[in-house]
């Protein structure tokens, strides 16, 4: 566990060393937000939700929203239990956005946007690139506003491709069920 805090802790350093500049620090916390309490999610799936063609799919994200919440914030973070980096070790001039109080592990912001960006890629390949590419700039806001370790972000993005592609297996297998039920009669 010592040498993934160590490779955490060198990454973190080098964004903050060569990385960290005033056009960034205005952009990743707008970034960060876009993932905040499931914002441009939610949004996204009700969107879908409204009209009859996508229904589906926003139904599917709200249950990948919901999956991931139940995972994350109420499994992994209280039983891992992990401290914040900024908790860890205080940086001074870090107060971009307002401090999670939570544990860091795994990065929920994360979790919660590779699931639902795996759903869009499912149903439109090229929504799918600008999901998944929102999807990773919204993981990498959390390291760049040092309220995560890469490694909470690199869980969080492999349980929320998880979490989507279970969403969409068991989807599909709801409606494999339905059409044999509907064919017997």
């Amino acid at each position: 566990m010592e040498i993934i805090q160590n490779i955490d802790n060198n990454i973190l350093e080098f964004i903050q060393i060569y990385m960290r500049n005033s056009v960034l620090d205005k952009l990743m916390p707008v970034i960060t937000t876009l993932g905040s309490k499931l914002t441009i999610w939610t949004l996204i799936a009700l969107i879908f939700i409204i009209g009859k063609k996508y229904r589906k799919y926003g139904v599917m994200i709200i249950c990948s929203l919901i999956l991931c919440f139940i995972v994350g914030n109420l499994g992994l973070k209280p039983l891992v239990a992990r401290t914040r980096p900024f908790n860890a070790e205080p940086i001074l001039n870090m107060l971009l956005i307002k401090l999670p109080t939570d544990f860091s592990f795994p990065s929920g912001h994360t979790m919660c946007s590779f699931a639902p960006a795996i759903i869009i890629n499912y149903m439109n390949k090229r929504a799918g690139i600008f999901a998944l590419t929102l999807s990773a700039l919204i993981g990498f806001s959390r390291l760049y506003l040092y309220v995560h370790y890469p490694s909470d972000v690199f869980v969080g993005m492999v349980i929320g491709i998880l979490i989507g592609n279970l969403v969409i297996v068991v989807f599909n297998n709801i409606e494999t069920i339905k059409l044999k039920l509907l064919n017997r009669d």
